[in-house]
C-alpha cells in the first residue's frame, strides 16, 4: 500500500479518511473475533463485557469516519486497503496473551502515537469536522489498550507469569517488524502500559542489540 498523508487536497484527506474506516471496521471484527475463539480460557464476565463494548465503540468509529467519507464525496470501498490487522489476528490465533499482547498493547497503543498529529494536520487543512472525529477515536482508545493491559494483566496471573517479559516474549514472535518510537507516553501510561513493557522493543533498541 502507498503511503498516505494527510493535507489540504481532498484526495489526501480521502485516502487517510478511507484507511481509518478500514482499521475501524476490521477493529469490530478482531474484538468480536477476540470474545468467540478465546471463550474456552473461561475469563470472568467482565472480559465479555469489555470486549463488546470495544465492538460497539469501533463500530460508532466506523460510521462516523465513514459519514466524513460520504461528505467528501467518496464512500468506504473505494480504495484499496492493507490486511495488516488480519495477518496479526493469524498469528496470535492460538495464544489469547500473543492476540492481546500485539492487537490492543501494539497496534492500538500505536494508533495513540499517531493520532494526535493526524488530528492537527486536518485541524490546519480546514477540516474541522474530520479532526474532531478521530480526536473521538483517540479518546476511546486510550480505553481500549487499558483493556488489553488489563486482561493482559489476567491471562498472566491465570498463568503465573510475568507481565512485563512476558508481553516482550509474546511480540518478538508474534509481530512483525519493529515498535517504532517516538511513543506516545502519556497516553499510554494513562491506559496503564507503562515504557518497560514497550522500550525496550523500539526499533533503535534493536538495532542497537544487533551491533
Amino acid at each position: 500500500m502507498p503511503k498516505r498523508r494527510a493535507g489540504g487536497e481532498r484526495e489526501s484527506r480521502v485516502a487517510l479518511l478511507h484507511a481509518l474506516a478500514h482499521i475501524e471496521l476490521n477493529a469490530v471484527d478482531l474484538a468480536w473475533d477476540l470474545i468467540a475463539r478465546f471463550a474456552s480460557e473461561q475469563p470472568p464476565r467482565a472480559f465479555f463485557d469489555d470486549w463488546v463494548k470495544v465492538a460497539d465503540e469501533e463500530a460508532t468509529h466506523h460510521g462516523l469516519v465513514a459519514e466524513r467519507l460520504i461528505a467528501l464525496g467518496a464512500a468506504y470501498g473505494d480504495l484499496p486497503a492493507h490486511d495488516g490487522l488480519w495477518e496479526a489476528a493469524a498469528a496470535t490465533a492460538h495464544d489469547l496473551l500473543a492476540r492481546l499482547a500485539v492487537v490492543p498493547l501494539v497496534l492500538e497503543a500505536r494508533g495513540l502515537d499517531v493520532t494526535p498529529a493526524m488530528i492537527g494536520r486536518l485541524e490546519r487543512a480546514g477540516d474541522a469536522e474530520s479532526a474532531a472525529v478521530l480526536r473521538r477515536i483517540y479518546e476511546d482508545e486510550i480505553a481500549h489498550v487499558a483493556a488489553g493491559r488489563r486482561w493482559f494483566d489476567w491471562a498472566c496471573a491465570e498463568r503465573g507469569l510475568p507481565p512485563v517479559e512476558t508481553y516482550q516474549d509474546r511480540v518478538r514472535r508474534c509481530f512483525k517488524g519493529a515498535l517504532k518510537p517516538p511513543f506516545n507516553e502519556a497516553a499510554r501510561s494513562a491506559a496503564g502500559l507503562a515504557p518497560a513493557f514497550y522500550a525496550p522493543l523500539a526499533c533503535h533498541s534493536r538495532r542497537s542489540a544487533a551491533e
